[in-house]
């Protein structure tokens, strides 16, 4: 077996969902999880098959999107894994709960638009993932002027009132 890292190329200005999924059906479901939660969202989607010809399917709303989500699946090259893409104005938050709430759906290993990586091991049968470095390593703690920005944020975005 090998470890290695897989840094994941991600548009800017997007956020990506990595997952694992147990059936192809999960291509369908998650484009009509997009459909029904960010109605007019850009993403892109591609699920790596396990078994069978072993194809990654993929789905989306954007040309662009959808291929730099093959272009992650391919990369890591892990069966069963998923890659959504969301374009930007779509946010993970919108989508997550439901997501993780599709039959299919085993685990979720990040959502975020940071750099992300993605960690594998490789074996004679193929690759899985083991988890991701999502971001960068705490730089310290936050303090009145850090929450005061972190609240503003949040009241901006319309999270908050």
């Amino acid at each position: 077996m090998n470890l290695d890292f897989v840094q994941l190329s991600i548009p800017s200005d997007c956020n990506i969902i990595v997952g694992q999924s147990h059936f192809i059906k999960t291509v369908e479901d998650i484009a009509e999880i997009m459909a029904g939660s960010v109605p007019g969202a850009q993403y892109g989607l591609a699920f790596s098959e396990a078994s069978g010809p072993c194809l990654v399917r993929t789905a989306g709303s954007s040309p662009e999107l959808e291929a730099a989500a093959r272009d992650c699946a391919l990369a890591v090259g892990a069966g069963h894994s998923f890659y959504l893409i969301l374009g930007p104005g779509a946010y993970p938050i919108n989508v997550l709960d439901r997501i993780k709430a599709c039959p299919e759906v085993c685990r979720v290993f990040a959502a975020t638009a940071n750099p992300l990586q993605v960690v594998r091991a490789v074996t004679e049968q193929g690759a899985g993932i083991l988890g991701v470095v999502d971001g960068n390593s705490p730089k310290g703690v936050e303090g009145e002027a850090d929450k005061a920005d972190r609240k503003a944020m949040l009241r901006r975005f319309g999270y908050k009132f």
